[in-house]
């Protein structure tokens, strides 16, 4: 292993290098120091860089993410972006990934639009928020308790890492997202939050999403895999959708990275899988 890993760049949760979300990949970080790690996540400049160690059984590896500012404990865009970086050179089939918030099965099937990736989250869970935590988190996003969606009320999601949901009532008060950054980043450090998930509902099963991630030093994030794997156990334990259902998530839009995510959950199965595309950022493109 050399100090110079290849760092892969692709975009994920797309089949257009300039939508979805960029992710580094480095496909064997073995011997690499978490200040080594941190240096090129924060040279790459991607909201993640996923780090993956082989640990010498076939199609299973050790995977680390990193954002500019910080280890994070999943991040599902890098996820598929990295499963994908794989099939392109091993070929499509099942992956394992230990990552520090559990093993995360992954499968990898080929398409008309390139290899696509199924993540399973490790089981989702819920826990309220304080009044006075809701108060903050929309003093810094500068929204209204009235904007908000009675239907869909806020709580911390986690499927992996935990993410703020807040239900918008309207396209237009999530369409116009213009926060406090280190107000907002003060509070999601003190409750151990990697995003906000923003969301406004289109239909029962078709969701608008953005994800603020100053936490990484990201302003926002134009797709997030660990937030949308939350989301649909968020939406399954509050019964707002059917035990089997799919969910469709529309995310980077008004960012201009448009990015498609698709959300399944299955009867009986505790886990949520997230599935997309990825494709390979040409090298001088962001």
């Amino acid at each position: 292993m050399t100090n110079d890993p290849e760092v892969l760049r692709y975009a994920a949760f797309t089949t257009d290098p300039e939508g979805g979300n960029p992710a580094g990949v480095v496909l064997d970080a073995t011997g690499l120091s978490d200040a080594a790690l941190q240096d090129i996540a924060t040279s790459v400049g991607y909201s993640e860089t996923a780090f993956l160690t082989p640990t010498g059984e076939a199609g299973r590896y050790a995977v680390r993410y990193f954002s500019p500012l910080a280890e994070v404990p999943f991040c599902g865009h890098a996820t598929v972006a990295t499963a994908v970086a794989l099939a392109e050179r091993l070929g499509p089939g099942e992956l394992t990934f230990h990552t520090p918030v559990g093993e995360i099965p992954v499968v990898v099937r080929p398409g008309d639009d390139g290899p696509a990736a199924t993540l399973s989250s490790v089981e989702p869970h819920q826990e309220p928020v304080a009044a006075a935590d809701l108060a903050e988190a929309l003093a810094a996003l500068d929204w209204s308790a009235d904007e908000l969606d009675p239907a869909l009320p806020p709580v911390i999601a986690f499927a992996g890492a935990r993410h703020l949901v807040l239900a918008a009532a309207g396209r237009k008060r999530l369409a116009a997202l213009d926060y406090d950054f280190d107000r907002l980043k003060s509070l999601m450090l003190r409750l151990d939050l990697t995003t906000l998930q923003l969301v406004w509902r289109e239909s029962p099963t078709v969701f608008h999403v953005r994800d603020p991630f100053p936490v990484g030093g990201v302003v926002e994030d134009p797709a997030t895999g660990a937030a949308a794997a939350a989301l649909g156990g968020y939406l399954r334990e509050l019964g707002l959708v059917e035990p089997a259902a799919v969910l469709t998530l529309h995310q980077g839009h008004d960012l201009g990275r448009p990015s498609l995510l698709t959300v399944e959950l299955r009867a009986g199965d505790p886990r949520v899988h997230v599935s997309g595309t990825a494709v390979r950022i040409p090298d001088g493109t962001a």
